[in-house]
């Protein structure tokens, strides 16, 4: 049978995952493009929006022009009151569709800056989702979710900043300049010229602090990981008495942190006073030059407030700009930094021309199989195993020798060095993740769960269980009594990674969810190892009728688990030193029959009144 319900939809939809995989990798580091990238996406409510503002700040502009016409009218307005009524009308009317382009403006840039964000939080996850182990591995989690929620915040600012702080004062510049031109074309210029030359050196000035800004970034991303990797730790911060080292080790951080934040925004001011003392000086110098225009009788009363407050217009307008594109330049500093963390290229990215694993009979092979973890020594060399259809295998052997690494390799966290491992036939490497992932059902040694109900962690792998399904496999779990026993049942909330229950109970989900989503290939990686001995002998019962039909590989330290087996292979070194049934390796010498003498050994004698 093929273990995937994937048609042409499914195959569609990993071409498209696959493309904008390769796609979103090259915005790493590029934060103008990857802002790009989503605003084209809603080009039409992003053109309405700067249409709007466009609009918002002509009519701005046009109600000075109103009020120059309105001055102009007023000394000869009582014997021509046309001329002041019309010229209060067109102002009025001027005023009355700045504000509605505003709430236009306004209105729509709340839907779609909002959709921008959602965009990106989910291509960002999905992204990230698909990264190998080893990327999960040296990154803590909290630091890969604010950088997540860090992109997405500074989209969100950039544009909410261009839109209300950056484009309208710098609309405002350029139409200021246009119309004091048509009164005095040197001013115009000059007005240009300092206008340039101030937004040029803002320019070169703020780029040179895009290192401290990245700095900041880097800072509270690390302080963000440390919370949740604390909080996440809390029984084991308790358990050694180191809240006091944490709290130290955190202040630590926190002082790092406010260290950086204090140069990046330092900074910022100190070009926000270069800037504020240009101004002033300017200022001065466009109302003289515009009183001296009016009294050379160069200039009209109406010109003379024209200009000045055009003029004004012009020099706090490039104040804004000036303002606005160095809070720019942080935001986009975050973004280009948090875009480096999580866009890097995937060490495992799935084949162009992947096909979904069909299984018909789970067979399971290692096909001279050598791996190493980066930077370590192999930890299998030259692995050749076959576990037939149907088959239950024991895994056993000292620390190290490679056990989980074989069910890790299974699953394709890693791809072998060399060999390659086979299910049914088929090279995994060639094969689509989510049909592998389905034909494969694993219970962990340390089970986690999601702070989620019982309900939802059970039905995890088969989503459209019904309750009733969910309860079958509780049942067959040794789990429901437990769960019947809570106020809530199946409701209850399991608490961040089970930690409402207790190991034995985390265990006995773990096995429902298992049993629940019922596929041909049973990875058991010390499924039993957190159950006291009557609970271990219950879940054996339910194991066993799990087992049937089923191909199994188990990891155990009790080797009374693997009695039942029909094979058990001995690792050490990353290679099969002994294999065979529990009674032929019992009667030869060997790392099983020394492993079973020591565990018997430990093993307590019957009580006489328990006999």
């Amino acid at each position: 049978m093929e273990l995937t319900n994937d048609g042409d939809t499914g195959r569609a939809g990993r071409v498209r995952r696959r493309r904008q995989s390769r796609v979103l990798s090259r915005y790493a580091g590029r934060p103008i493009r990857l802002i790009w990238r989503y605003v084209a996406r809603r080009k039409l409510a992003h053109a309405v929006v700067l249409a709007s503002v466009v609009a918002a700040v002509g009519c701005a502009l046009g109600s000075q022009y109103g009020i120059r016409n309105l001055v102009d009218a007023l000394p000869g307005g009582r014997a021509h009151p046309q001329h002041v009524i019309h010229a209060f009308a067109v102002l009025v009317a001027l005023i009355l569709a700045d504000n509605l382009f505003w709430r236009i403006a306004g209105w729509v840039s709340a839907r779609t800056f909002v959709a921008v964000t959602g965009d990106i939080r989910r291509e960002m996850f999905d992204y990230l989702t698909v990264h190998a182990p080893t990327f999960f591995s040296d990154k803590q989690p909290g630091v890969l979710s604010s950088r997540i929620s860090a992109t997405a915040n500074a989209v969100y600012v950039i544009e909410n900043t261009v839109a209300w702080t950056a484009l309208p004062p710098c609309l405002t510049v350029i139409g200021a300049i246009v119309m004091v031109g048509a009164v005095s074309i040197p001013m115009s210029l000059t007005l240009v010229g300092i206008s340039a030359g101030l937004a040029f050196c803002l320019f070169l000035l703020a780029r040179k602090g895009t290192s401290r800004h990245e700095a900041f970034a880097a800072q509270a991303a690390s302080v963000d990981g440390e919370l949740v990797d604390v909080i996440g730790n809390m029984g084991l911060v308790r358990a050694f008495c180191a809240l006091v080292l944490e709290r130290r080790r955190f202040d630590t951080l926190l002082a790092a942190e406010g260290d950086a934040r204090r140069r990046s925004l330092l900074y910022l001011e100190k070009l926000r006073l270069l800037h504020a003392f240009a101004i002033c000086i300017l200022s001065a110098g466009v109302l003289g030059w515009t009183v001296w225009l009016w009294s050379v009788g160069r200039a009209t009363t109406g010109d003379v407030v024209l200009i000045g407050s055009l003029g004004f217009s012009i020099l706090h307008g490039s104040r804004d700009i000036a303002v606005a594109f160095v809070d720019l330049t942080q935001y986009v500093a975050r973004l280009g930094e948090a875009s480096e963390t999580l866009l890097i290229p995937h060490a495992m990215p799935e084949p162009t021309r992947a096909t979904p694993l069909e299984v018909r009979q789970a067979s399971v092979d290692f096909e001279n199989v050598t791996f190493a973890y980066p930077g370590r020594r192999p930890v299998l060399t030259g692995l050749n195993l076959h576990i037939g259809a149907g088959e239950r295998v024991g895994l056993i052997g000292p620390s190290g020798a490679g056990k989980s690494t074989i069910l890790a390799l299974l699953q394709h966290f890693y791809e072998p060095d060399s060999g390659c491992v086979r299910i049914s036939g088929q090279d995994i490497a060639h094969v689509t993740l989510q049909s592998l992932q389905g034909a494969i059902s694993i219970v962990p040694q340390d089970a986690s769960l999601f702070h989620r109900s019982l309900l939802d962690n059970i039905r995890y792998g088969c989503p459209d269980a019904t309750e009733a399904d969910v309860r079958r496999a509780c049942e067959d779990a040794y789990c429901l009594d437990f769960i019947n026993a809570m106020p809530e049942g199946l409701n209850t909330i399991a608490g961040d990674r089970g930690t409402k229950l207790s190991g034995g109970q985390r265990q006995r989900i773990a096995i429902a969810r298992a049993i629940l989503k019922d596929s041909p290939i049973l990875l058991l990686d010390e499924a039993t190892s957190a159950l006291d001995t009557a609970s271990e002998t219950a879940i054996q019962a339910a194991l066993e009728r799990l087992m049937q039909h089923r191909t199994v590989i188990a990891i155990a330290h009790r080797l009374s688990t693997l009695q039942s087996f029909d094979r058990i292979v001995v690792l050490n070194r990353g290679r099969v030193v002994q294999q065979g049934t529990p009674a032929e390796l019992a009667a030869v010498p060997g790392i099983y029959r020394d492993t079973l003498a020591r565990q018997i050994r430990r093993t307590p004698a019957p009580r006489p009144e328990l006999m």
